[in-house]
């Protein structure tokens, strides 16, 4: 029998798979979601407040993969440049700019860096404002999808800003901002700064912050108790201690699951251009080739690659030998993110098998043809097949043709397994359908330029690829973007994502 599975348990495993995006020890957000819950209580949260207040705690970042790749443009390793930032003062704009400039123009020198400190200088604010714009309506999504409700969407819609004003996007000042994101905020960077500088430390960093940063009301909360607590927290669990406080849940039907798997599929996949869909694609052909529990397992089998920066994912060109280790730890923390509750550790011995071979040449664990069953052998040439078809930053997509082909070779190579490759095959020509209506109205045309947009290219690339004006390119983004309600790339690649138009068919 398959274990049951709450939210609430779903939701902590995404609290640690966020931990790895932000460049922060796992249990780090789950620690401040248990100082949150003190916080609360002091500040006298009833108990619907309360659970607000760790839905929020554990998720206030779940939009972070939406503007990974942005970041990483400008910045380089965007998860070096989270880590750093962690310590932030987010209501001094001035601070803010200055870790923007010190990360503008990697890799570069001279003139060429000169030229992106100006840049990031010139348009930084109206960068920034995007780029949390960007988180904040992914993570409003993700977080329809898991049910919560409107107190936590609009809990979460307030995660950078700030008490004084001085927050992003909207500036939104004072008791306008959630008290439960108040309250998530504090918590988290006392959580940050407590554990790298010491409580006494971060209690001075805390003080400075009044009614900058941080509700007045709430600080000298913090102010008063927050050594105490920190000396209740830091030696807990994390995961057992966030989760004893977590808002009771009921076991999640067959529904839910699913779609809770789905979310931690586009939560991995959204991370780069290069991927978005991979999963769910992947999944598609395992249900296919070998049924309903190879599908649950392919959705979740890249989850660890938030851990892993954008710099190695979108590199154009050949990974050194380090990078290429660096990506091969993505199976790692795949399994150990899904090893944490008891239903996705049921899948985690499929889903990390994914990039393992037959002849025991692939990773994490080197493992060969005696210790993979059907479904490893099914999700591994799955996802084989669903890379080899999807473009990448150093080549472009092959056709079905010459994947199959290549597939086979693998097969004849002793790489992959002969009967899963052909089942993998046989779901893929399958799929072959009339092609359905297309989601919100859009047009063929709007639909390949949205897939051009999800893929990272700019309005004037995308004018370029289809040989229109840039103006002409303009409009169809700003009626895409119309037609899907959002006002940012990140938000329109989930749509695409969701609704499966990633392809070049679409």
């Amino acid at each position: 029998m398959k274990p049951e599975v709450t939210l609430a348990e779903m939701v902590a495993l995404l609290a640690v798979a966020q931990d790895h995006a932000l460049g922060q020890p796992p249990g780090s957000q789950l620690r401040a979601a248990v100082l949150g819950q003190q916080l609360a209580t002091a500040a006298g949260a009833d108990a619907s407040e309360r659970a607000t207040t760790w839905w929020t705690s554990a998720l206030r970042f779940l939009g972070c993969t939406g503007h990974a790749f942005d970041m990483a443009v400008v910045f380089g390793d965007e998860i070096e440049m989270r880590a750093r930032a962690a310590r932030m003062d987010f209501a001094n704009p001035f601070d803010v700019m200055r870790v923007m400039v010190s990360y503008a123009g990697p890799g570069q020198s001279g003139a060429a860096r000169l030229r992106s400190v100006l840049s990031v200088l010139a348009g930084g604010k109206k960068a920034a404002e995007m780029n949390f714009r960007t988180a904040c309506e992914v993570a409003d999504v993700f977080a329809k999808r898991l049910g919560l409700d409107e107190p936590v969407l609009a809990a979460l819609a307030s995660s950078f800003e700030r008490w004084n004003g001085r927050g992003l996007p909207t500036g939104a000042k004072g008791t306008a901002i959630p008290r439960p994101m108040r309250v998530a905020q504090l918590s988290q960077e006392l959580e940050v700064l407590a554990r790298i500088e010491g409580v006494t430390r971060a209690l001075e960093v805390v003080r400075a912050r009044r009614a900058k940063a941080y509700d007045p009301v709430l600080t000298d909360l913090v102010l008063d108790s927050g050594a105490s607590w920190w000396g209740v927290v830091e030696p807990a669990d994390p995961w057992d201690a966030a989760l004893a406080l977590a808002p009771p849940c009921l076991p999640l039907g067959d529904a839910a699951v699913h779609e809770s798997l789905l979310v931690l599929a586009d939560f991995a996949d959204l991370k780069s251009p290069w991927t978005g869909g991979h999963s769910r694609a992947v999944a598609a052909l395992a249900l296919e080739a070998c049924g309903p529990a190879a599908e649950a397992a392919a959705l979740v089998h890249d989850l660890g690659r938030v851990a892993v920066p954008n710099t190695i994912w979108d590199k154009p060109g050949p990974l050194t030998r380090d990078e290429r280790d660096r990506a091969e730890t993505h199976a790692l923390v795949t399994d150990q993110l899904l090893r944490r509750v008891p239903y996705t550790a049921a899948l985690a011995g499929a889903a990390c098998a994914a990039h393992e071979r037959v002849d025991g040449s692939g990773y994490h664990r080197r493992i060969g043809a005696a210790h993979l069953d059907e479904a490893q052998r099914v999700i591994a040439a799955a996802d084989c097949y669903q890379a080899m078809t999807s473009d990448r930053p150093y080549r472009k997509a092959c056709t079905t043709g010459d994947a199959a082909a290549e597939l086979r070779a693998l097969s004849a190579a002793g790489r992959l397994d002969g009967e899963a490759v052909e089942r993998v095959l046989a779901a893929a020509g399958h799929r072959r359908a009339a092609r359905p209506p297309l989601p919100a109205g859009l047009t063929a045309r709007e639909a390949e330029v949205l897939r051009l947009l999800t893929l990272g290219l700019t309005t004037q690339q995308v004018a370029d690829r289809l040989v229109i004006s840039a103006k002409t390119a303009d409009h169809h983004v700003q009626h895409i973007y119309a037609k899907l309600g959002v006002s940012t790339r990140g938000a329109a690649a989930l749509f695409a994502i969701e609704h499966g138009i990633l392809s070049a068919d679409a």
